[in-house]
Parts: structure tokens; C-alpha cells; sequence
């Protein structure tokens, strides 16, 4: 394939082409659940990023299952962010992943050195992340998409659950927010090169180093932020139980991805994001456009951390110190009629 030959743009790439929350929350909510097993530790019910399963005392597998259509036109680039993606959620669960497996859906008409370019990127950063790429499964499809099946192992003793905060525990960002808009703004010719170079190196950069870095640490609860936005992840985060703080100013964020929002360059998956945890969020001072930075679905995201507040400016400093824009960006409070407060 030549340096040159591009994936046509798909109109709802990334984790911006995830069904809204609503949708699904009322679809599995119907679903049967079955006998319980005392070994699954963490289902479907649970809005967590992955499912546990305990092997032994000491030992449980974490499986999960990610992929979507392209959001960048470069199909190397693009095998790397959808695996990077699909890898992410062993990590927020604090496992180590092991194996996985390509998904991949592709035109018959198309060339397939394209199809190469996309299995390359993404077996390049399965072999990063310590793991084993072991097989997969293929269909013809009239559009591409591509993801992972992936199992890790993970110390059910030291499972990071998502909703398992506590009051007073420090909220840590691990990577900056703003590739949704950003992909949109490139979509249309509107972004600044520099830009996207920089929301391409986030969703490329793994979330291995900031889960082994966080693992040395006590950290309560933890998710990976990705297509229902930092809001709508901290909304699950909450669990029905918990209140939280946030400082948008302390916000990582990309550059040019605010200047985006004001452009008015959204997505429908951002308003959808809107449209389901607008509810339990209140905002004060707070500038549109960074709400809409909020609110933006992110593909690749990083983690976001509860983290015991004794030990979360150490652990920043850490994470800093290894090249990542982790930043304490709030704190969990107890039970409050304001489920997210976010000020300016």
C-alpha cells in the first residue's frame, strides 16, 4: 500500500459510533440474568469496563470486547487507536493483559493492503501491552471497523471496580480530553495539523504505564474514560451512592479542542452524552465550550482515578514525572442533591 492510500472517512468513527447510555441501559436492564455465580465478580450489571471472573483465590480473568469504525484516515494509525482502545479496559480493572483476539469487519472490494496497514498497527501495540495476539475473526462488511477481544489476568484482592470510591478521595485524570471534538474538526478540514498530532499521540499512548504506576498506590475505584465522556464515566463512578467535586480549570485538555466546541464543531454521541448525565450535573461558572469538552466523547481515553487523598499528589507527580498529563482534577464528597458539581 502507498504511503498515500487513505480509509474513507466514516461518519461516526471511534467510540463517538457507541450507542448513548439511555439506549442501552433500557435495553439491558430487560435482559434475563440468570442463576448468579459468586465467582463473577463484576457483569454487565455493573457498568464496569470489563467482566471478573475468579479462577481461584488468588487469580481472575478480565475479558472484554471493543472495536468501531475508523476516525482517522490512516489505516496504521487507525489499527493502533482501536487496539489501544480495546486493551484499555484490562487496565481500568488493574489487570495485566495476556491475549488477544482481532475483530475485524471489511469490504470485499477493498484493498487489502489497507486491511494490513490496519492489522499491523493494532498488533504493534498488543505486543506494547505484554500481550499475545492469538487469532481472531473476519466478516465482509460494507464499511471497516476493527477492535479486540481481550483477556488479562488481574488479583481479584486488588480489582479496581468503578464505583468503589470513597469520600474524600482525590479524582486523577491520566490523559488530556478533546479527541472527539477534534476528530470532528478535522472531519471537516478545520483542524490544526499540530492539533490532531496531538490528540493521535493521546489515543495512541497506552494506558499500560499509568495502571502500573497507579497499582503502587491505594486507589479505590477506577474507569477508563471513553465514549460517554469524563461526565458520563464519573456519573457510573458515582454509583447512585456519592457526590464529587470537579475544577475544570484543572482539566487536562487538548489544544484546539475548545476552540472546536465554540466552532460548534460537535458530535451527536457528545449530546447524547449531554442529553443522559446533564441531569445529574451542575454546572457554576463553568465556560460552554468546556462543557462541551466535558460532555465529549473520547476514544482511547485515559484513566480516571479515586485515589486516597494522602497519597494522590504523590502518585500525580509520578504519573507527570513519566511523560503523562495526569492531573487531580476533584474529589468525591459524600451523598449530596448535586451528584457532579463543576466549577470554574
Amino acid at each position: 500500500m502507498s504511503k498515500d492510500e487513505k480509509i474513507v472517512f466514516c461518519t461516526g468513527g471511534g467510540c463517538t459510533a457507541k450507542l448513548g447510555a439511555g439506549v442501552l441501559n433500557r435495553i439491558l436492564e430487560k435482559l434475563p440474568r440468570g442463576e448468579k455465580d459468586p465467582n463473577l465478580l463484576v457483569g454487565y450489571d455493573s457498568r464496569d469496563d470489563a467482566a471478573v471472573y475468579r479462577v481461584t483465590e488468588d487469580l481472575a480473568l478480565v475479558q472484554t470486547v471493543d472495536f468501531f469504525p475508523p476516525m482517522v484516515d490512516d489505516p496504521y494509525i487507525f489499527g493502533q487507536i482501536a487496539a489501544a482502545n480495546a486493551l484499555s479496559d484490562v487496565y481500568a480493572m488493574g489487570g495485566e493483559v495476556k491475549t488477544a483476539l482481532n475483530l475485524v469487519c471489511f469490504p470485499e472490494n477493498m484493498d487489502l493492503n489497507v486491511l494490513g496497514e490496519i492489522l499491523r498497527g493494532g498488533a504493534e501495540k498488543v505486543a506494547e501491552a505484554g500481550g499475545i495476539l492469538a487469532g481472531g475473526h473476519s466478516i465482509a462488511d460494507t464499511g471497516v471497523k476493527y477492535g479486540l477481544s481481550v483477556t488479562g489476568l488481574v488479583d481479584p484482592h486488588h480489582l479496581y471496580a468503578n464505583d468503589a470510591g470513597q469520600p474524600g478521595d482525590k479524582l486523577l485524570l491520566t490523559k488530556a480530553l478533546g479527541v472527539g471534538l477534534l476528530c470532528t474538526a478535522n472531519r471537516v478540514g478545520e483542524a490544526a495539523p499540530e492539533h490532531m498530532a496531538a490528540a493521535i499521540s493521546s489515543m495512541t499512548t497506552l494506558n499500560k504505564t499509568a495502571a502500573e504506576i497507579s497499582r503502587r498506590y491505594t486507589v479505590h475505584a477506577a474507569t477508563d474514560v471513553t465514549g460517554f465522556s469524563f461526565l458520563g464515566h464519573l456519573h457510573e463512578m458515582m454509583g447512585g451512592r456519592l457526590s464529587c467535586k470537579i475544577n475544570a480549570r484543572a482539566v487536562p485538555v487538548l489544544p484546539g479542542a475548545e476552540k472546536a466546541a465554540d466552532d460548534f464543531l460537535y458530535t451527536a454521541a457528545g449530546q447524547r452524552n449531554r442529553n443522559h448525565t446533564g441531569p445529574f450535573v451542575r454546572f457554576e461558572g463553568v465556560p460552554f465550550a468546556m462543557e462541551e469538552v466535558l460532555f465529549d466523547p473520547q476514544t482511547s481515553g485515559g484513566l480516571l482515578l479515586a485515589v486516597d487523598p494522602a497519597e494522590a499528589s504523590t502518585l500525580e507527580k509520578e504519573l507527570q514525572s513519566a511523560g503523562l498529563p495526569a492531573k487531580i482534577v476533584g474529589e468525591i464528597v459524600p451523598r449530596t442533591e448535586t451528584e457532579i458539581a463543576v466549577t470554574y
